[in-house]
């Protein structure tokens, strides 16, 4: 008789190695896949374990499955329950299909996926780390630590669970705590470079945040330095809130986690982000801001707001997954809603014939000179706008939630844009043709 808490364990320990080795290899690629989303992590499985001789199976070697398969061995599980190798193929595939979600950043269905795999073995520690590393990635951030919790009471402090466990205590303040299970996992991994990537960036960040204020409203947390007047900061909050009404709105989305912010002075700012000298704002998880100096907001200041902002809702959009250009571009067209600059770099640029590659704008601008990085600004922000008033914000976002989806841009271009058989070449010669039309106009 099956007893309550689930199956019975497997008699056939080939058998669960071969499935443990399975599922444990898919926690290490899932972990790599994880650490590609930020810049900050390098895409490498934060292991360091040795391999062990029954580990001969991986997540890129594993069988495909699809719906209908699942589906296959779902009935065969329904029909014999108590049968240990159906349960074992059925948990197999399950950790396979969630793999194949995982890595197409369908968050959400790679989770009720390994939802159903941990029900069928509850214990098997494996499941919950895959969980929590999923629902890190949605920002779901209490199931998420309840995951990697259970994870971390069934098999110990493995690498993988104090790394994640620790990213989800950072991002909702819990930092010290944070720190201390970073410190721990490089004891086990000593010169890891994730850890002391996260390790140095939380050890800058609460160097220079330990004294700040703080402030809040109903979207964000505001941490702002001493010398910051107090009224200056509640009221960026004022506008980041009005931000938030106009992005969600366009974008027909609305994040639910809370979103923090900080007010730095420009030293302490470049310490925190290392961003280049005219760099006016980041968002790498937080809104972060060089407004240490400023004593009111004017519309210059108001256009960065709703410039980041907007970059919070386009990440979530996309899981991470968008060129460059149309993220900054994206920020720009909200930016420019409050302070409109004239588009003078980039108009020199038609007229000369020197209008950058949009390839080449896919990656980092942080190595651009300053008059480069304007020009790329103008550029992303010129395309943006000729997407939005030619085919309307509903078919931005369609692009938005296609790189969500794992698509790569040519494919999220040409999905969003089918009914008009256009593709990403195509888009960008039609936004060539109305700037030189706009610039013989002149």
């Amino acid at each position: 008789m099956m007893p309550p808490c689930g199956p019975p364990k497997l008699r056939m320990p080939a058998l669960r190695r071969c499935r443990h080795s399975l599922l444990y290899n898919a926690a290490l690629f899932l972990t790599a896949s994880c650490l590609s989303f930020s810049p900050l992590y390098a895409a490498e499985p934060v292991n360091n374990d040795p391999p062990r001789s029954s580990d001969k199976t991986s997540p890129a070697t594993a069988p495909r499955y699809s719906e209908k398969d699942l589906e296959q061995l779902e009935n065969s599980h329904r029909l014999f329950p108590l049968n240990e190798k159906i349960t074992y193929n059925l948990a197999s595939a399950y950790a396979a299909y969630g793999h194949q979600l995982f890595t197409q950043k369908r968050y959400e269905q790679a989770d009720s996926v390994f939802l159903k795999a941990q029900e069928l073995y509850p214990d098997d520690a494996v499941y919950a780390l895959l969980r929590g590393i999923c629902n890190y990635h949605l920002k779901k951030y209490e199931i998420a630590r309840s995951e990697l919790e259970q994870a971390r009471s069934q098999a110990g402090d493995s690498i993988e669970v104090l790394f994640f466990l620790g990213l989800v205590l950072y991002d909702t303040d819990d930092r010290q705590q944070a720190v201390e299970l970073w410190e721990l996992a490089l004891k086990r991994a000593p010169g890891r470079k994730e850890i002391l990537d996260v390790l140095s960036k939380a050890r800058k960040e609460t160097a220079v945040e330990a004294s700040m204020d703080q402030g809040h409203s109903s979207r964000f947390d505001l941490s702002y330095d001493p010398d910051v007047d107090t009224a200056f900061a509640l009221t960026v909050l004022d506008v980041l809130e009005a931000a938030a009404n106009t992005v969600n709105s366009e974008l027909d989305h609305f994040p639910e986690a809370r979103v923090p912010v900080g007010i730095y002075k420009r030293g302490d700012y470049q310490t925190v982000t290392d961003s280049p000298d005219w760099s006016g704002g980041v968002y790498d998880g937080k809104i972060r801001l060089p407004f240490g100096s400023a004593k009111e907001i004017n519309p210059a200041l108001r256009a960065v707001l709703y410039h980041e902002y907007a970059h919070v809702v386009v990440f979530e959009l996309t899981r991470g997954n968008c060129p460059l250009w149309l993220n900054e571009g994206i920020a720009e067209v909200f930016g420019r809603t409050q302070y409109n600059r004239p588009l003078i770099e980039l108009e020199h640029a038609v007229r000369k014939g020197v209008v950058t590659d949009f390839r080449k704008l896919e990656k980092s601008f942080s190595g651009l000179a300053s008059a480069d990085a304007i020009l790329a600004y103008q550029q992303s922000y010129s395309m943006v706008d000729y997407l939005v008033t030619t085919y309307g914000w509903h078919r931005v976002k369609q692009i938005l939630v296609g790189l969500g989806n794992g698509l790569n841009t040519e494919m999220a271009i040409t999905a969003a844009l089918a009914d008009y058989n256009l593709t990403y070449d195509g888009i960008i010669r039609e936004w060539r043709e109305r700037l030189v039309g706009d610039s013989t106009e002149k």
